[in-house]
């Protein structure tokens, strides 16, 4: 039998965790069983680089009462070879049973090496293997007490050697210079050092070695795995050009995160963005880029101070933004490129911030405020831009969104998250922060928890007035970046407010050139079809109190009837002969134990249906479609549903309670 130990690696050299080694020896408190252990030779070759220790070990025998009298002994005893080389910096250490060792062989090996990239860095590996040859009639229980012992052993042994290392640190021992005929041990306690060797660079290009203080400062903490990761995909982009410059760590963190740490998946990534960046000249966005004057006054965005963590904060009054007006004035291109100026804009502030506060800063902050959200803005060709950014921007600055305040959300909010959440990556999704009720600042958990009151804007019940003057047209859009930056005045924001039809540049623009269709959602959409009179019942069952149900839906051919119903009962799903209802068995009463939530709604082909419905009690809910038994012909719809998590959501839930409307493809 054979088992083989996980493969480690801790951010300490490996010359310390030799000393810290040393010190198990003869005995230590955390491993009792290890009774004594004398060394039998010892040997040093090659003017002390190579040292040969041999060692027998007393272990005492722990095991039920039964087998320790049935094999006669309450101690073994085992022989410990290890073999230090100081040169190469590794401790290879193998120990085999002396004890039965005609009935019984066990070999165990591990080592620990300095890692080939950081010599900063100590790699520990263990295995093992067990062959019980006869042993008293008992070898299958010896065999598991075997493997517990292994695992046991390997779990505690890294425990016990952080134990020793901390004991070093605690003496004021923390660096051991390499090998050489007169090496010395550096202590900061007695003041006892070396020759000083040059300081290194944060960037050792020769070697791909990071310094660690250069990893506190710009690119926080990092377990062992992921900086060696991270030099890894470092040296697949070394070679850069000055068409193509090599992408600096921050970027290589960004892209690694966004693939959990897959070299393999962050690489191809980061390949397809850089020639992204190079086709659409992105390099050249910020000295280039000319905000079009219909946005300097109607786009009502722009940075703004930090949050408590140090990111940099954009606010997005998306409630007064005209979609349909921006759109016809300056088109969906235009608009990407507005988006991009701005990400390009955050990932200079974040380098910024991380100098100010001398932390990693590698992400920002992003506040919306849904203030005067209507079904206007699930204007199609707006939605589907939206799509477009939202894909554009996930896949091309990944892992640079922190967290997504969502304030003053109204009731057809989870209409519009339905059909936008879906495209947006589920690490990113975790970052958003909603909030429900008018007081989204006073209220528990509110934003002052994450944005000091000062710099939270007065429209929400902060300080900071935000108010744009009346000659907003005279002042560049560059200068809200610079107020930002000199971070002693409030940033201006323009309130929105609809575009004058005089400045639309196209009228191309329609509705039924701009209707999402099901495959523009990657399958998330499902086709039903349904005979006159027939039914299609989708059941979901809630166990979360307070969590949104939100519905998107678009009837194709004739007309459809759509309800909502709810039963505090557990329902399962089951193949009816589709014309009659879950409710019509006789368990079930109209309002007794089941009642209709939403009234019943006729939807006409090429309508689109959203809503919402805030799920206030456990159970199950019902949504309800039947071709209207009038039709001449079978009702075809495509449909989408989502569960939006209570605990998402801050404040008030009340404002999101069941916005729903037909007839949405429509500009309002």
């Amino acid at each position: 039998m054979k088992v083989k130990g996980t493969k480690q690696m801790v951010t300490m050299p490996a010359s310390i965790y030799r000393l810290a080694y040393d010190r198990r020896f003869p005995t230590c408190p955390q491993m009792p069983i290890v009774l004594d252990c004398e060394i039998i030779e010892d040997s040093v070759y090659d003017n002390g680089a190579r040292r040969d220790t041999k060692r027998r070990c007393k272990i005492a025998v722990e095991a039920p009462y039964l087998i320790k009298k049935i094999i006669g002994v309450d101690v073994v005893f085992f022989i410990q070879k290890n073999f230090l080389d100081m040169k190469t910096r590794t401790l290879n250490i193998e120990a085999t049973n002396e004890s039965f060792a005609t009935r019984v062989e066990i070999f165990e090996k591990c080592r620990y090496y300095a890692h080939p990239e950081n010599p900063d860095w100590t790699c520990f590996d263990q295995t093992a293997t067990l062959d019980i040859k006869n042993f008293f009639g008992i070898e299958h229980s010896m065999e598991k007490m075997g493997m517990k012992q292994y695992t046991q052993t390997t779990l505690k042994g890294k425990e016990i050697i952080e134990f020793f290392v901390n004991e070093l640190k605690q003496e004021g021992v923390t660096h051991v210079d390499k090998w050489a005929d007169d090496a010395t041990v550096t202590s900061t306690a007695t003041g006892s050092t070396s020759a000083t060797p040059p300081e290194k660079p944060p960037l050792c290009r020769d070697n791909s070695i990071l310094d660690a203080d250069y990893i506190a400062k710009y690119l926080g903490q990092l377990t062992p795995l992921q900086e060696s990761k991270l030099v890894q995909l470092r040296k697949r982009f070394e070679h850069g050009s000055s068409e193509h410059p090599e992408p600096d760590y921050q970027t290589l963190l960004r892209f690694l995160r966004a693939r959990d740490f897959s070299i393999d998946k962050a690489t191809a990534m980061l390949q397809e963005s850089l020639q992204w960046r190079k086709e659409h000249r992105i390099d050249d966005i910020l000295s280039e880029y000319k905000t079009p004057a219909v946005v300097e006054k109607y786009f009502p965005g722009g940075w703004h101070h930090h949050d408590k963590d140090g990111r940099p904060v954009y606010i997005l009054r998306l409630g007064t933004m005209d979609v349909k007006g921006l759109l016809k004035s300056v088109g969906e291109d235009e608009l990407l490129k507005l988006t991009l100026h701005i990400c390009e804009e955050g990932l200079k502030l974040m380098k910024e911030a991380t100098k100010l506060f001398g932390k990693p800063v590698w992400n920002w902050c992003l506040l919306v405020d849904l203030d005067g959200l209507s079904m206007r803005h699930l204007w199609r060709p707006g939605v589907k831009a939206l799509l477009r950014i939202i894909e554009t921007v996930e896949t091309n600055y990944p892992e640079t969104m922190g967290r997504v305040l969502i304030v003053r959300a109204p009731r057809v909010f989870p209409v519009l998250w339905t059909i936008v959440s879906t495209f947006i990556d589920e690490n990113t999704r975790s970052k958003f922060l909603f909030f429900g009720g008018p007081d989204c600042m006073h209220a528990e958990d509110g934003i002052e928890q994450y944005i000091d009151t000062d710099k939270i804007p007065s429209f929400l019940g902060g300080s900071c007035n935000l108010s744009i003057p009346t000659v907003v047209e005279t002042i560049p859009a560059k200068l809200y970046t610079r107020c930002f930056l000199s971070a002693c005045h409030c940033t201006l924001i323009h309130e929105g407010g609809l575009v004058p039809k005089h400045l639309y540049k196209s009228e191309s623009i329609e509705e039924n050139n701009g209707t999402i269709h099901a495959h523009d959602h990657h399958g998330l959409y499902k086709a039903v079809d349904l005979k006159p009179g027939q039914l299609f019942e989708l059941l979901i069952r809630n166990t979360d109190p307070k969590s949104v149900l939100t519905w998107d839906f678009e009837v194709l051919k004739n007309d459809t009837l759509f309800a909502v119903y709810h039963t505090e009962k557990v329902i399962e799903q089951s193949g009816n002969d589709n014309f009659s209802s879950v409710f019509d068995g006789a368990d079930f009463k109209d309002g007794a134990n089941y009642k209709k939530i939403e009234q019943s709604v006729k939807c006409r082909p090429k309508e689109g249906v959203q809503g919402s419905h805030e799920m206030a009690s456990t159970g199950t809910y019902v949504l309800q479609w039947m071709c209207a038994p009038s039709c001449d012909g079978p009702a075809q719809l495509m449909y989408f549903h989502e569960i939006l998590s209570s605990a998402n959501y801050k404040g008030s839930m009340t404002s999101l309670q069941s916005g729903f409307s037909s007839n949405s493809l429509q500009s309002r």
